[in-house]
């Protein structure tokens, strides 16, 4: 799109959310939603909406369906497949201002939110109520994106994905209808199950305006271990045991050595650089039965040491570490830009499975970070990439290419967390060939014109 067509939809656009501000073609704007946090290169779109209600994302869609212009739902950018970048142009369609709590009702457990509003946002809200909500991906995204991804982190081991926290939705249509989707109540038998449809769909066949969410009552207790193994190995042995045996651990985090010490160069802490998991126990009286029993499965596989932390300074500062791990990677190698790999194996293949990453990147002498979400089989392998040097993105292509079939050989998935995006479209179609074509019909069926995030999910 020219210059001058630009402009003419910006001024098209100003009759729908008349605000000078609101509807952007200024360069700082267009470069801040041309990229998210990964490899895939960015592309500007030629106008950013800035929406502030349901009515205006219905009139933008309708609009923009009608004439066929390329429409791509932005949160915080946070995303790490490429999710938001408009690699067509058109409307980067920011949802941002949506950010009023609707809604918090303690005594059915349960929010509404508009989608802007961010996780830390609603748990300050509900930690008044003695509640949170239990997501955690790291990232202070915001909960439409983080149900339009069907996101995850470090307590779905307890709790589960975003899927099973969202009980309602609203969410517009390609051609601007309004539609709602689920209940407010605690379950539903009605019917096709669309909310589950919508989350993790990646704004490619609606736009997430506002969401009713599950809450969780703040446990009474809760205690932090870090504890150390001499092999990432036993690490995920342990890992294995534990949730084998029905331990409700709410936390399971693996960092392997260079993780450690890549932590500990940019926090300036002095964890041991050994293979470390990272646990979480939290609940009533019996979490000291809790903790014995797990102390008893770590030293079975070989712990070497076993650090215990009360205190909620203490517990912040451990999670702190761990969810600084992307920015320690990233201070690792300046000038670079960070890949993080996302598959998930059943949790008794995560050995062998981390046996064969650590391989692959030998073979292809690549310097990088074992992390991962192992309580639900769900690992990462992070490094540095010179996005300037084809050689160098062509062994992160072949790396992500041999874990992701090693974990479907092993009946896992090319993704668990951080979606599909653009970068594992061709995977999607190797995971779920018969699939393919439902896919196929439902995108067509809700956006028949195609103006919803193109050139994302479905292989073209």
């Amino acid at each position: 799109m020219t210059v001058r067509e630009a402009e003419a939809l910006r001024e098209d656009l100003l009759a729908f959310v008349p605000d000078e501000g609101r509807v952007s073609v200024g360069e700082s704007v267009l470069d801040l939603h041309a990229a998210d946090f990964s490899l895939h290169p960015p592309h500007r779109p030629d106008v950013v909406v800035f929406a502030e209600s349901a009515a205006e994302v219905s009139r933008v869609l309708a609009y923009a369906d009608e004439r066929r212009i390329p429409v791509v739902p932005f949160g915080a950018g946070s995303s790490l497949e490429g999710h938001v970048i408009p690699v067509e142009g058109g409307i980067s369609l920011d949802l941002t201002r949506l950010d009023r709590i609707l809604a918090l009702s303690p005594g059915d457990l349960t929010a509404t939110v508009e989608a802007g509003v961010t996780r830390l946002q609603l748990n300050r809200a509900a930690g008044a109520h003695g509640l949170f909500f239990p997501v955690d991906p790291g990232a202070d995204a915001t909960l439409g994106g983080m149900a339009a991804t069907n996101a995850a982190g470090t307590t779905t081991v307890r709790y589960g994905k975003m899927r099973a926290q969202v009980l309602e939705l609203e969410v517009v249509l390609a051609d601007g209808r309004v539609i709602r989707t689920g209940s407010k109540v605690a379950k539903t038998s009605a019917g096709y199950d669309l909310t589950g449809l919508f989350v993790g769909s990646e704004g490619t066949l609606g736009v997430i305006t506002s969401l009713t969410l599950r809450l969780r009552g703040i446990p009474e207790h809760t205690i932090a271990l870090r504890v150390t193994f001499p092999t990432v190995d036993a690490a995920c042995r342990t890992a294995s045991a534990l949730v084998g045996a029905g331990q409700l651990v709410s936390r399971l985090e693996l960092l392997d050595a260079l993780t450690v010490r890549w932590i500990n160069a940019f926090k300036g802490t002095a964890f041991p650089e050994l293979p470390t998991l990272f646990v979480e126990l939290s609940g009533g009286a019996g979490i000291d039965e809790e903790l014995e029993l797990v102390r008893a499965v770590c030293a079975d596989h070989g712990s070497e040491t076993i650090a215990a932390e009360r205190d909620p300074t203490a517990r912040a500062r451990l999670w702190e570490a761990r969810h600084d791990a992307a920015h320690a990677v990233m201070a690792s190698a300046p000038g670079k830009k960070p890949k993080a790999t996302d598959v998930c194996v059943p949790v008794s293949e995560l050995p062998d499975a981390i046996r064969v990453a650590r391989a692959a990147l030998d073979r292809l002498a690549i310097e990088a970070a074992v992390s991962g979400h192992i309580g639900d089989g769900n690992y990462h392998v992070a490094f540095m990439v010179d996005t300037g040097d084809p050689a160098d993105l062509e062994r992160a292509k072949e790396l992500d290419a041999a874990l992701v079939a090693d974990a479907l050989s092993r009946g896992g998935t090319c993704t668990g967390e951080h979606g599909i995006g653009r970068g594992k479209r061709d995977w999607l179609a190797r995971e779920h060939p018969d699939l393919m074509p439902l896919m196929r019909d439902v995108k067509r069926l809700l956006d028949p014109n195609g103006i919803l995030n193109p050139g994302k999910v479905l292989p073209d």
